[in-house]
């Protein structure tokens, strides 16, 4: 039997290692403090599996801090993170979440493919796919390329590629687009949807408002808060704002009101 890494994800609904349930992540009352400040309080909700969840806020709100903690390297004070019906960070799920951090964790003296190959040989995954990768992240054309040679989207794409080895259900990318131009993040998030499309499970932060209208739902965070918990049409529809920066600053500004 192939290991967890190596899997697909039909071998593992086989193996009867996918839950029944429609929630991939689940959060409830999570609470963490970083250097004796709290920086997340009383989190609370769920996120739907096979769609892309957004988590936007401005810069310093705690995003990344409740990715880490969904990804189960975070030291939670109080709550409860659940992946895939498991304790995040838990062996029997660690395998399933893919995650990408802020800067490309990739070697660029290597070229792409030789990235590839070497993170599918520690994660033990099939040689197979690597090419099969290299397409999903449109980068077979410049495989042979060293990655220092390469621009600023096709690097991202290089370390996307090596958190889909492992065919992960639950993806965690932590501002993948930030400092792209218009064109690669047009191109991000059409490889964003394509794996939403296969049944992969997407959550992706930014700070830049205008990507909330390309998520299938949205959490909107401030100061360590959820602030709201919804999807694109139904923030536009509660702010009465088609511009979704215009809608954010709306609910913040109901937000101090009720203060």
């Amino acid at each position: 039997m192939p290991s967890a890494a190596g899997a697909s994800r039909t071998d593992r609904e086989d193996c009867g290692m996918t839950k029944s349930s429609g929630v991939a992540v689940a959060v409830a009352g999570l609470d963490v403090s970083r250097g004796g400040r709290r920086v997340l309080h009383g989190l609370d909700f769920d996120v739907a599996r096979g769609r892309i969840t957004g988590l936007l806020g401005p810069s310093g709100c705690g995003k990344t801090t409740l990715m880490r903690a969904i990804v189960g390297v975070q030291i939670v004070e109080s709550g409860d993170v659940r992946v895939l019906g498991e304790p995040a960070g838990s062996a029997r799920v660690r395998a399933r979440v893919g995650y990408v951090t802020q800067a490309p964790a990739v070697y660029m003296d290597l070229s792409a493919q030789e990235n590839l190959r070497y993170f599918a040989r520690v994660l033990g995954a099939p040689e197979g796919r690597v090419a099969e990768t290299l397409e999903t992240v449109q980068l077979a054309d410049h495989a042979d390329r060293p990655v220092r040679n390469l621009s600023g989207g096709q690097r991202a794409r290089v370390s996307l590629g090596t958190a889909l080895l492992g065919d992960p259900d639950v993806l965690v990318l932590d501002e993948p687009t930030v400092g792209l131009d218009p064109v690669l993040r047009e191109d991000l998030w059409s490889t964003f949807h394509g794996l939403a499309d296969r049944g992969t499970t997407l959550f992706v932060s930014s700070h830049v408002m205008d990507e909330a209208g390309r998520c299938d739902h949205l959490l909107l965070m401030r100061e360590g808060r959820l602030l709201a918990d919804l999807t694109p049409t139904e923030l536009r529809e509660r702010t009465r704002e088609e511009d979704m920066e215009q809608a954010f600053l709306r609910l913040i500004e109901r937000e101090e009101e009720r203060a």
